[in-house]
């Protein structure tokens, strides 16, 4: 099946693939796997199209925003599985880790310059699209986008959803179709029969692929990156990510619409940094959990009203963590693609500027800064404990995330300030940080997706949440023992 339309983006101006060139490239920067991948998929179409082998080029900069042991770390778990994973294979795979800013410049486009096309992942958000127009402008061979972000293609609705329900009903209009064109489990498997690609022999010289030391990690020392920010127990890559798919879909999936709030239990998936990082896809997800339920579209309920029980006939904990894991993921994802400046407080909805603005004059009878924040070092014992999750896991519950947001901005002089501490708090130690996932969290903060609610200090009519409130509502004994002061900030 090939991969539909709506998600393969011309970046430049090559009409056709060239006929003569050496090999295809699958140039890997963010479905960062060999399993349910449209953009392997469309590779191996090409491939099998010109009679032609595939070259697999995964790379890894040291100058990203907020590059760190921590992020280097779970990417290279990623490469050093691919690297086991393609050995012996057909395919020509070449994990590049930059040693120092700009080493890495050039190699694409020395690369393709023997290729018959390149193609490459289609993301929204944080540097990545800027990556790509640059690199348009650097190969002159057919160079095509895909998107495997999610359920539906991100193009698809041609305009920005402002609220969940219409996400939601949007989906429940198009998922028949969109469930017949899953992604193919393994593409590599149908890779046609030909001789592994051969590289000019400059390529390897210059820029040499990374060695299976280098992708355990005993490099990192060396690269000019953030060595302040360590790695954390949990590994990245495929297999990681199966792993603890299979554990959620056995242990945490039937609790999860009872549990999913409390902190102090294990009943959310946590896949978000593989998702992030594109170690796993939604539509494996999505399989996994169909499989548990013994679910198919047969069961799905008429009409497309927006409701958010009932629709997909399933067990109670799996719509709920189907409602996060596509509509809310794949709303954060719209907006990224068609709200201009998604990442800014001017793009916010007009209402919650306005009563945010109404309200700057307003006291603040706590306010910290950018460091005590970090440090978890302010007056709120709750607070300080989800900072502490953040900065020792890499990671921190849902749930907490919500209230960590509203406290930054009753705490911050301006709601601008507010948008780029939680920016800064997530980006740098979260696994699943710059991801689109993250800036809707943020702007969700700050009003967007919501409406408007009682009036009250600092927030005007945008949603309040309160420590207070949240440690009446759940039971953190246990979460506060776990990350509370007494535990140390690296316990």
């Amino acid at each position: 099946m090939a991969v539909p339309a709506q998600r393969i983006r011309r970046l430049n101006d090559g009409s056709t693939m060239r006929a003569d060139g050496r090999f295809v490239v699958y140039w890997m920067t963010s479905a960062r796997r060999l399993e349910y991948n449209f953009a392997l998929q469309h590779a191996v179409d090409c491939c099998r199209e010109l009679r032609r082998p595939l070259v697999i080029l995964e790379a890894v900069r040291c100058d990203y925003p907020f590059a760190s042991d921590r992020l280097h770390r779970f990417i290279l778990d990623g490469m050093a599985g691919h690297a086991d994973a393609l050995a012996g294979s057909p395919v020509r795979y070449l994990p590049y880790v930059e040693p120092e800013p700009g080493a890495g410049k050039g190699l694409l486009a020395a690369i393709a310059a023997d290729a018959a096309a390149v193609i490459t992942d289609w993301y929204p958000a944080f540097f990545l699209p800027r990556m790509l127009a640059a690199a348009a402008r650097q190969v002159t061979v057919r160079l095509e986008a895909i998107d495997s972000n999610g359920v539906v293609p991100i193009a698809e609705p041609g305009r920005a959803f402002t609220t969940a329900r219409a996400m939601r009903a949007h989906l429940q209009h198009t998922f028949r179709q969109h469930a017949r064109e899953f992604p193919i489990a393994r593409p590599l498997d149908d890779l046609p029969r030909t001789p592994p690609a051969t590289l000019a022999s400059s390529i390897p010289q210059r820029w040499p692929c990374a060695t299976p030391e280098m992708l355990a990690g005993a490099a990192l020392s060396s690269l000019l990156i953030d060595h302040t920010v360590a790695p954390v127990r949990t590994r990245g890559g495929a297999a990681a990510a199966r792993e603890r798919l299979g554990a959620f879909i056995s242990h945490g999936l039937p609790q999860y619409a009872s549990d999913r709030s409390e902190p102090s239990r294990d009943a959310t998936s946590r896949l978000s940094p593989w998702l992030h990082f594109g170690h796993v896809s939604v539509h494996e997800v999505f399989a996994a959990v169909a499989r548990h339920e013994r679910w198919t579209t047969r069961r799905l309920a008429p009409g497309a009203r927006g409701a958010r029980e009932g629709w997909w006939n399933m067990s109670g904990s799996a719509e709920a963590f189907l409602d996060e894991l596509i509509t809310w993921r794949e709303l954060a994802f719209n907006t990224c693609e068609f709200v201009a400046g998604y990442d800014s407080y001017a793009s916010l909805p007009t209402w919650a500027r306005g009563t945010l603005d109404a309200h700057r004059p307003d006291p603040r009878p706590h306010r910290y800064t950018l460091a005590d924040l970090d440090g978890g070092a302010t007056h709120d014992p709750v607070w300080n404990a989800a900072q502490r999750q953040l900065r020792r896991d890499g990671w921190f519950h849902g749930y907490m995330r919500m209230l960590w947001g509203k406290k930054i901005l009753e705490w911050s002089a301006r709601p601008e300030d507010a948008l780029e501490a939680m920016a800064h708090l997530m980006n740098r130690y979260s696994l699943d940080g710059r991801d689109a996932s993250a800036w809707a969290g943020f702007a969700w903060v700050l009003g967007r997706y919501d409406r408007p609610w009682p009036e009250r200090d600092i927030f005007g009519t945008v949603r309040y949440m309160s420590s207070a409130n949240t440690a009446r509502k759940l039971k953190l004994a246990a979460y506060l023992q776990k990350y509370g002061a007494s535990a140390g900030l690296f316990a």
